[in-house]
């Protein structure tokens, strides 16, 4: 029988500027398909949202995500599933940056959902996987594509078509993991919500390019990735928070961005 239920809640922090997306269900965060379709909304709702600056996406389990649903796929007529990955990628398409806490387990949709956001932390205990083979399965939500970009078409094979767990550290050598390994899940909300305070000071509109540049230009020749950098680098030119950038470095003070 498909698992019901689970949330996904937004709360905001920090004076608005800071929204905290926290998967709950249980010790293991075990993502049904009502949570799939919640993050997306969620999202809608942060991206409508002009005070929030940065998103962090953790859990209220012992960890991450072990995984979605795996009976409720079954419930899912097939044709459906094609557009399957839309929800839970929604941390890449949102403007903002998405910072994805991670404490033990990020197995299946749950590292896609990760893999998507645009920084990912995590502690000693961390693991990543895509088991879908185990199940006689691909990944279906951007992981076969994103995890190679990220590390590597052979690692990504061995990976995926093995189902072999990632550990923290060698996840972290390989810039899965953005940072430090952190301590445990204190210490990792903690970092991830100093973090998201210090990018939530930045200026909107600088960030928000930077994330486009960079996901864009990757994909692509060299020499477009250049070219839409150059393009975007004059446009931020213009803003008033690049003036107000100028002016406070001047002044020696702390600028006040506005996003525009």
């Amino acid at each position: 029988m498909a698992l019901t239920g689970g949330d996904v809640v937004l709360e905001r922090g920090h004076d608005g500027r800071v929204a905290y997306l926290t998967l709950s269900h249980g010790t293991y965060t075990v993502v049904t398909m009502e949570m799939r379709r919640l993050v997306a909304e969620r999202f809608a709702e942060i991206d409508r949202d002009p005070q929030i600056k940065v998103v962090v996406v953790r859990s209220d389990g012992q960890h991450f995500t072990s995984g979605g649903d795996i009976a409720g796929f079954m419930e899912v007529d097939p044709i459906d599933l094609t557009d399957l990955g839309h929800d839970v990628t929604a941390p890449a398409r949102s403007a903002k940056p998405v910072i994805a806490a991670i404490d033990g387990y990020c197995f299946g949709v749950g590292l896609e959902m990760a893999l998507a956001c645009d920084i990912r932390l995590g502690t000693g205990r961390t693991q990543l996987a895509l088991p879908e083979m185990n199940l006689g399965m691909i990944p279906g939500s951007g992981g076969t594509q994103r995890l190679a970009r990220l590390i590597g078409l052979s690692r990504a094979k061995f990976h995926i078509m093995t189902a072999t767990r990632i550990q923290a550290r060698q996840a972290l050598d390989w810039g899965i993991l953005s940072a430090e390994l952190y301590d445990d899940r204190d210490a990792l909300h903690a970092a991830a919500d100093e973090l998201a305070l210090r990018m939530a000071g930045f200026s909107p509109a600088a960030l928000r390019t930077a994330k486009e540049v960079l996901d864009r230009g990757v994909d692509g020749p060299l020499y477009t990735g250049i070219e839409l950098e150059r393009k975007a680098y004059s446009m931020l030119r213009a803003t008033d928070d690049f003036a107000e950038g100028v002016k406070a470095f001047g002044e020696k003070r702390a600028a006040e961005f506005t996003g525009r």
